[in-house]
């Protein structure tokens, strides 16, 4: 797990929850160390322990704490890939580029990371159909970070998972619609 995802979660943790919430959490997640590197990888169990415990803790199921958690951290990711981020690129175009640009970079950077294995397909000048795979499972968290983007990019966007690997299909299927800017 990419140590920036661990970082950002502890600061939403916090943020909602308070420093003494966090330590708690992080003490009955069964980890030893509450501080995370951006730069480091880290085990995947770290991060399922941590948002299990949370989830648990705030009498919510994983996936809407990942969906909110995915949002926040979408300010992070800008400043971390926004020279990998077109100017002129709406949403649609980010995700559609997504694979090539940041998950590329991620991968040669960081080593042992191994974000999500994203394909992408336009399939209209307002939709895109994403494939997303991933041993861990987290697609709520890519739900969160594609609505996150809308916000960032002012668009009005439908996000729907027809398909999803927690619901026993061999990889999740995001519809992303978008109607464009959304009318000040």
């Amino acid at each position: 797990m990419h140590g920036v995802i661990l970082l950002e979660f502890h600061r939403f943790v916090e943020a909602r929850h308070g420093a003494e919430f966090w330590m708690d959490a992080v003490r009955e997640a069964g980890l030893s160390n509450p501080v995370f590197m951006p730069t480091q990888h880290y085990p995947d169990a770290d991060l399922l322990a941590l948002v299990s415990t949370v989830s648990r803790k705030v009498g919510t199921e994983p996936a809407p704490l990942l969906e909110d958690f995915g949002a926040h951290m979408v300010p992070a990711l800008i400043a971390l890939y926004s020279a990998l981020i077109e100017a002129q690129w709406t949403l649609l175009d980010l995700l559609e580029h997504t694979e090539a640009t940041i998950h590329r970079v991620v991968r040669i950077r960081v080593p042992g990371a191994a974000p999500p294995q994203l394909k992408s397909r336009r399939l209209s000048p307002t939709e895109v159909e994403l494939l997303y795979a991933s041993e861990r499972k987290l697609c709520a968290l890519a739900l969160g970070i594609i609505k996150g983007f809308a916000r960032v990019f002012e668009e009005t966007v439908t996000v729907t998972e027809p398909e999803c690997m927690r619901k026993g299909d061999p990889a999740c299927r995001i519809l992303v619609h978008s109607a464009g800017p959304k009318k000040r």
